[in-house]
């Protein structure tokens, strides 16, 4: 199936989306690093990167999109600070927001589906009217805001567009994931936005969760299990957390039906301490970045859990979202490696750049994993399986 993907960053929704089974006919992206990254791949001969048109810097507001009408998917994120939690929330009025863009990529290529990963803060009761007016942009796209008319206008017409009609072009569905729930080993809470044209579906349904934090309380606290795969002797266990939940899933009053999260240490327990120089460097950008420390609200990753959400920031990002934290109070900084695996990328993905501009490219990037498990089930519809 064909697809375009805008603002593809380093890659990680088109990598999910070309697992997933879909071909890519063009990846565009603005920023200059994240096109060496793909570049660079590309010339290494990873695939299926290696095997995407060639990628060069594009502003996608120059795009003509006409050549790629009757596509099967149009992906993408577009810039998610306007509207991300830890940036100035100017939402529309953020010149980043490229929101419109898709639209006018949308009403000119007719894909038979969309998908648009976002920040959770999207949902916030600040955008409401602003996400809704992007729903209904998506579901009555060849409605074009007029020259003279400011968004808020433009909305009033759509509404009574849909009003009268209720007919629309594409049918959206929106949820929030968590991609520890699908096999990532990050707490990472992101907005998908799925639409198929009319005449194709009506009926749709995010793809349920396959792994639980349950799961991995059973497999900590219950069997032991995720300790005794580690190798970690009972002296060396943390004190088993007491919760009325816990209590629960021992007894069976639970039923977990899931695979258990997963966890920094079964991310990373097979690479090289990357303080040991001749090990890391053997290992595509396994490299220590030193100065880590802890502070208040600056803790790092817990070793035995799934990571915080991975941020774009530099050194200093709130909660220390970029540092692992040892259960002995100790932290360190994430090799460009170690993240890349807690987003899921293959590890024979190389990152272009320092420990800085690498990290804020993973960081910014959709989990492999999730991307695939939500194209997965787009394309699974357009090939006439069920809505899951």
């Amino acid at each position: 199936m064909r697809s375009v993907e805008l603002f593809a960053g380093a890659g990680g929704l088109a990598l999910g989306t070309a697992a997933a089974g879909f071909r890519h006919e063009a990846v565009l992206e603005w920023n200059k690093d994240c096109i060496s990254t793909i570049q660079e791949n590309q010339s290494r001969g990873v695939k299926p990167v290696c095997e995407w048109p060639g990628v060069k810097r594009v502003d996608v507001r120059g795009v003509d999109f006409k050549p790629y009408e009757g596509i099967d998917l149009l992906s993408g994120g577009p810039p998610c600070q306007p509207f991300s939690i830890g940036g100035k929330h100017r939402g529309d009025k953020d010149a980043r927001n490229l929101f419109p863009e898709v639209v006018r990529a949308v009403r000119e290529t007719r894909p038979k589906a969309v998908l648009i990963e976002n920040v959770k803060g999207l949902l916030r009761p600040k955008f409401a009217n602003f996400f809704h007016y992007v729903l209904l942009q998506l579901r009555y796209p060849d409605l074009v805001q007029k020259n003279d008319e400011d968004w808020a206008k433009h909305l009033s017409r759509l509404e009574r567009h849909h009003s009268r009609t209720k007919k629309p072009d594409y049918i959206d569905f929106f949820h929030k994931a968590n991609a520890a729930d699908y096999g990532v080993p990050q707490k990472r809470e992101r907005v998908f936005i799925v639409a198929f044209r009319a005449d194709l579906t009506t009926n749709w349904s995010f793809p349920q969760p396959t792994h639980s934090q349950d799961a991995l309380l059973v497999s900590q606290w219950v069997t032991g299990e995720y300790w005794d795969t580690h190798k970690i002797a009972n002296k060396d266990r943390p004190a088993k957390p007491v919760s009325n939940r816990l209590a629960k899933l021992k007894s069976g009053e639970i039923e977990v039906n899931t695979q258990p999260w997963l966890t920094v240490r079964d991310t990373i327990a097979d690479l090289p301490d990357p303080r040991n120089v001749i090990l890391s460097s053997q290992i595509l950008n396994h490299w220590a970045n030193q100065g880590a420390r802890t502070y208040e609200g600056h803790t790092g990753s817990p070793l035995d859990e799934p990571a915080k959400t991975l941020k774009a920031g530099d050194h200093g990002v709130p909660g220390g979202e970029n540092m692992l934290s040892y259960p002995n109070g100790k932290v360190r900084y994430f090799t460009v490696r170690e993240a890349a695996r807690l987003q899921t990328f293959p590890d024979g993905f190389y990152f272009a750049g320092a420990w800085t501009e690498a990290m804020r490219q993973i960081g910014n990037a959709v989990p492999v994993r999730l991307a695939q498990a939500v194209a997965a089930s787009v394309k699974n519809k357009l090939s006439g399986g069920d809505s899951a």
